[in-house]
């Protein structure tokens, strides 16, 4: 059940309630592909960091330990030690991307597994039945995920397909939701809109897909190529046909600048492997831009990542100490950079939920990008 609290704008600040908690948004969700955050993260700091949905991925956990595993150990949130919304990815971007050989019908997707090579079959009741074993709060519907760039016969075609494997994806997810064995009877169910940037084909797919009523509206195949500006176009014309009443999650999105943009025209989910990509490669988000800890001016640096941040790095360490572990390849350095990071886009999501309730929201913005880029 998702509550609209407040407008600035078309940017929304809203409250969705789940069986495992609510979620205030915007938010931004904490990666963890395979039931974990790359960077040695423990769900006890995502606790500790202010993460509010941790994000696995449905095609990963399938293949390895195997959904059926976890569902005989209770669900993922046992598995993993987590008491929060948990959302899964259907696995369609993962099919469409990891799969070298694959052969889309109607029913599906066969395709080999990039782990061990192994025939596997995917269609929308199968994501929908493995995410149900993983018991997820959220659950993604299997769309597929059309290549970029791509002709308008191949988009519309590939869209036609999404819209009937959402009618299959809500139906079996009400036939799992009615099992007396399910794990989470009251799992949600997010639709997927695409079209590429051809705006005609996003704004139709999303009135066919708003009138079916789902738990949430995802915008899907943005981030794969296009500009920055193409992007913010097609969420322009794009998210006023989504209801408003419902959250709108911006896939795979994204840096600091692109959530900022994102959130004034009216997009509350978003996810990206940025922050824990960057840290572990050394590369830290702060209010004055981005910090690459690898540099030498570091090297007797006694300031933290940010002055008065207050996240594990920098309340206990230096630049000086956190460039030294990166550059001895020790694995705490790695873990700083990813928990300080993290830590900035929870709490950017927290500034944004206080600017868009105090009306403020175009001020917040322009000083919070402003800032950043002074790097």
């Amino acid at each position: 059940m998702y509550e609209l609290i407040k407008k600035d704008g078309r940017a929304k600040r809203g409250r969705l309630k789940t069986v495992h908690g609510i979620i205030e948004t915007p938010v931004f969700m904490n990666v963890g592909t395979a039931a974990a955050i790359k960077g040695a993260v423990s769900t006890d700091d995502l606790r500790q960091i202010g993460t509010q949905v941790e994000l696995s991925n449905t095609y990963h956990l399938h293949v390895r330990p195997g959904d059926k595993l976890i569902r005989e150990y209770g669900g993922l949130h046992k598995f993993m030690n987590w008491d929060r919304p948990i959302l899964t990815d259907s696995g369609g971007f993962q099919v469409f991307s990891l799969a070298k050989l694959r052969k889309i019908k109607e029913e599906g997707v066969s395709f080999s597994s990039h782990i061990d090579g192994r025939k596997i079959f995917m269609g929308p009741e199968e994501s929908m039945q493995i995410q149900s074993n993983l018991g997820s709060t959220i659950a993604m519907a299997f769309d597929e995920c059309p290549p970029h760039p791509a002709t308008r016969e191949y988009m519309q075609n590939s869209v036609d397909r999404t819209s009937r494997w959402l009618e299959r994806c809500q139906k079996e997810m009400e036939r799992l939701n009615s099992l007396e064995d399910t794990i989470n009877p009251h799992q949600m169910l997010f639709g997927i809109n695409q079209g590429g940037t051809f705006e005609d084909i996003r704004i139709e797919h999303a009135k066919t897909i708003s009138a079916m009523n789902l738990d949430g509206y995802a915008l899907g195949g943005l981030a794969v190529g296009e500009s920055h500006e193409e992007m913010y176009h097609i969420l322009d014309e794009t998210v006023p046909y989504l209801p408003e009443d419902k959250p709108t999650y911006l896939m795979g999105v994204g840096t600091p600048a692109n959530i900022l943009e994102s959130v004034e025209r009216g997009v509350d989910f978003f996810d990206c492997v940025y922050p824990t990509r960057n840290g572990r490669h050394g590369h830290v988000y702060t209010n004055q831009g981005k910090l690459n800890m690898f540099n030498k001016k570091y090297e007797l640096d006694h300031r933290p990542i940010e002055e008065g941040c207050q996240c594990p790095a920098c309340r206990s360490y230096s630049r000086a100490y956190i460039r030294h572990l990166l550059k001895a390849k020790e694995m705490l350095g790695m873990r700083l950079c990813v928990l300080h990071n993290l830590y900035f886009y929870n709490t950017m999501m927290g500034e944004i939920r206080a600017a868009i309730e105090a009306g403020e929201y175009q001020e917040y913005k322009k000083r919070k990008l402003e800032g950043m880029a002074g790097q």
